[in-house]
């Protein structure tokens, strides 16, 4: 439904995009990741038609929407009305004089007034607002003009919607439950969604497959387990959940040794120029990713670790760890389990793979 190809943006002599390639399925829901100013919006501006791009290729529903100048064809620019796209953005873009039915309608006027009064109904039913009809937008909460924003993106029934850090203005318990709302919302309707944002809990409630990406450039494309459990480079690891990297060597294909003992399983990460720790020889020197949930409390491990941090998340602790060798780890640990600062506690490992980067 969408594809880029070798698509790349810049502003004068900046580049903001470089060689981004992506597709997404009919239904698919993805998102783009990543820190400010690393290009996310620019690329999504460019799929709504809000600007020419440098190179590549937009395909949306298989249609070139646009085009740089090729020794084949013609450039190509498609407006953003004839793009057929839906967009929501951070700031709902309500109208303030109209009311929550008239909102959703401004984009049916190819329709007959029964057809409209239709449609309306049926994306107010959609989002759980039908009650809300006649209200204006000051007299409803963040969430509710969302939900008006998204009924309105959708009733024109777009190809595409296209969602800019739409959960940003509202406080993280609402935005995460209204995340997994839009998502249930987008699924009913088989929409194909792309989403813009730096939450990652927000990407990964709502999005099928994720793109991780800094200056320009899409790190990793990927669902989001294999970014947490088998991120393409240090940057992704470190972007992505929490941990720490701790110092290793390489004892064989599918093993790495590090101060907490000897790691065995298949080994991913950037380990050695040919791709994958195999191809590092013995005695390799590496950095280990060492998730908190690869950190099992165990009373009865003579392995001990001195609580050095600890933050109380409701459900679990944090602990920063200290290890006899001098190294730190994170562990998640049921709240049950409070200890004090500087005492040691029982600590062993929970790791089926390795990621490992070339040190």
């Amino acid at each position: 439904m969408l594809a880029l190809n070798h698509v790349a943006q810049s502003y004068g002599a900046k580049p903001v995009l470089s060689d981004v390639s992506f597709s997404l399925a009919p239904g698919e829901i993805g998102c783009l990741l990543g820190p400010s100013g690393c290009g996310k919006t620019t690329a999504l501006r460019l799929v709504a038609g809000f600007e020419q791009l440098s190179a590549g290729e937009i395909r949306i529903g298989g249609e070139v929407v646009a085009t740089t100048t090729t020794t084949t064809a013609p450039a190509c620019h498609l407006s953003p009305e004839q793009r057929r796209v839906g967009l929501v953005f951070q700031d709902y873009a309500l109208f303030p004089h109209l009311s929550v039915e008239k909102n959703v309608a401004f984009g049916l006027h190819a329709l007959s007034a029964t057809e409209r009064r239709q449609r309306v109904a049926e994306m107010l039913a959609l989002v759980g607002l039908s009650h809300e009809a006649h209200a204006h937008p000051h007299q409803l909460s963040g969430g509710q003009q969302q939900r008006v924003a998204l009924a309105r993106a959708l009733a024109p029934r777009p190809r595409l919607l296209l969602l800019d850090e739409p959960f940003s203005n509202l406080d993280v318990e609402l935005r995460e439950k209204l995340s997994l709302e839009v998502r249930d919302i987008l699924k009913h309707e088989a929409i194909t969604a792309l989403l813009v944002t730096h939450d990652q809990q927000e990407a990964f409630a709502m999005a099928d497959i994720v793109g991780v990406m800094n200056h320009g450039v899409i790190q990793q494309w990927d669902t989001p387990y294999k970014l947490y459990h088998q991120p393409a480079n240090r940057f992704v690891a470190d972007f992505i959940g929490q941990g720490v990297l701790l110092p290793g060597v390489v004892i064989s294909s599918h093993q790495v040794e590090i101060e907490l003992g000897v790691l065995e399983g298949t080994v991913d990460g950037d380990c050695g120029e040919a791709g994958g720790c195999a191809q590092c020889e013995q005695g390799c020197p590496v950095d280990v990713l060492i998730r908190p949930d690869d950190i099992i409390h165990d009373d009865a491990s003579p392995l001990l670790a001195e609580v050095e941090r600890k933050a109380f998340r409701g459900a679990d602790f944090l602990y920063t760890l200290k290890l006899p060798g001098g190294g730190h780890v994170l562990a998640q640990v049921d709240s049950h389990h409070n200890h004090a600062i500087g005492e040691k506690i029982g600590i062993r490992l929970g790791i089926d793979h390795v990621v490992a980067f070339h040190k």
